[in-house]
């Protein structure tokens, strides 16, 4: 099944969030440094990077030992979980160094969001000091002011959205644009549809696995829509995609890409459009970019 969101706020929880983010961005001169000079970002937030072997999980205990007895459930969840984490008390970050770069630099600037903003720091630092632990909805709403301080940073407010603008309307485009801004495929292309004018959804999958009498089933991980494309089509909720699937035929299997290919999708009023739809394996997940025809607003080559 899909993740759970993971950033959605309301508009002014949103604007007190990138707010921060941008006042980060000024002290540490990031705005045209690609990608992100995180060091400095993490600098001017007055925060530091715990050496990669305290992320040991014997490393961790050894370290929490001491504090309150529940003080890794405050600040995440399960230790086996567990990709980032910040300590209020000494202003400190641990981050997994077993993922990729890209993916170290979004959870730096996730735990600096916790660090930055002003009610996360203050109730860090209460709830490490006792016995307590944050309620669920409190916790889940961090995560996501986090995610989007993160996003924010990352993707220098809306100099991504411009950026992508300027590009072919292609998957190569978020592909190329997470180079640039020293990002994930995932959360570049991500950001591609979230922030795009035109229609376009983006459907990230886990990778296939071969199931008798069906073929394959690709689990949903994220769906990623435009807001045009959600005006239009709606938000789809699907939780699989197997080979019968409108965008089944996309998903690469035995190769690494698929090149553009069209399909059909109903809109909202049961009207039929002309799509394409393209597809990459990063070997962690299979991306899918679905957008109508109209969208190009030109002439493309595709296959059928």
């Amino acid at each position: 099944m899909p993740k759970p969101d993971d950033s959605s706020l309301k508009p002014d929880e949103l604007r007190a969030v990138e707010e921060r983010a941008r006042l980060l961005l000024d002290r540490a001169d990031a705005w045209d440094r690609f990608p992100i000079p995180i060091d400095d970002l993490l600098g001017a937030a007055k925060v530091t990077v715990a050496p990669h072997s305290m992320f040991d999980p014997a490393q961790i205990l050894a370290y929490l030992k001491g504090k309150a007895e529940t003080a890794a459930h405050n600040v995440k969840t399960a230790l086996s979980k567990i990709r980032g984490i910040y300590d209020a008390s000494d202003s400190l970050i641990h981050i997994d160094d077993s993922v990729v770069q890209s993916k170290q630099t979004f959870l730096k600037l996730h735990e600096t969001g916790h660090h930055d903003l002003p009610w996360h720091k203050k109730m860090f630092r209460i709830f490490q000091d006792c016995d307590q632990t944050l309620a669920p909805d409190i916790a889940d709403q961090f995560e996501r002011e986090a995610n989007n301080f993160a996003r924010f940073a990352l993707f220098k407010g809306d100099r991504y959205q411009q950026m992508a603008a300027d590009l072919t309307f292609e998957l190569k485009t978020p592909m190329e644009l997470a180079k640039i801004f020293g990002a994930s495929l995932y959360s570049s292309v991500r950001e591609f549809a979230r922030t795009n004018a035109r229609a376009c959804v983006v459907y990230v999958l886990e990778q296939p696995e071969f199931v008798q009498g069906v073929g394959f089933r690709a689990e949903v991980r994220r769906i990623e829509a435009s807001p045009r494309f959600q005006a239009e089509f709606g938000n789809p909720q699907e939780s699989a995609i197997t080979p019968d699937h409108t965008i089944g035929t996309l998903v690469p299997i035995g190769r690494k890409m698929t090149r553009p290919t069209t399909l059909t999708l109903t809109d909202l009023n049961g009207d039929q459009h002309e799509c394409v739809g393209e597809a990459f394996d990063t070997t962690y997940n299979i991306l899918v970019l679905v957008y109508p025809i109209k969208a190009l607003g030109g002439t493309t080559i595709l296959l059928n």
